[in-house]
């Protein structure tokens, strides 16, 4: 009875993963998810079922970085996940503020010569 436990775990595991990774390509065939921002959900949902097949390999990871909690290692990487997405979507914000003001300064620009030119021809 007590080896059925891990493998309903590993079972939902699996079907979380996989159901998670069709969500991730139906967003991109939608539209709704550009391919970049994907890449680091999908990269996440490979790893979460390299651990669901590999049932030992948290341990044998955990063993080698002499980590005594195993489990630490998935909110570790999470952490240092959601850090590098934030940073990445930080960038991106940043770039699209220098694009929304160059854009409003030429159609600024656009607007005087137009209001110029139509007070000429008057």
């Amino acid at each position: 009875m007590e080896n059925v436990i891990p493998y309903k775990i590993q079972l939902i595991s699996i079907i979380g993963s996989i159901l998670f990774m069709l969500f991730i390509f139906r967003l991109i065939v939608k539209g709704k998810l550009r391919e970049e921002y994907s890449i680091m959900w999908i990269i996440c949902t490979l790893v979460l079922l390299v651990f669901a097949f590999w049932k030992n390999g948290l341990d044998l990871i955990a063993r080698y970085l002499d980590v005594f909690y195993a489990p630490a290692l998935i909110f570790l990487g999470a952490i240092f996940a959601i850090i590098i997405f934030l940073v990445h979507l930080s960038v991106v914000n940043s770039k699209q503020q220098k694009q929304i003001k160059n854009l409003a300064q030429e159609l600024a620009e656009l607007k005087n010569k137009f209001l110029l030119s139509k007070k000429s021809s008057d």
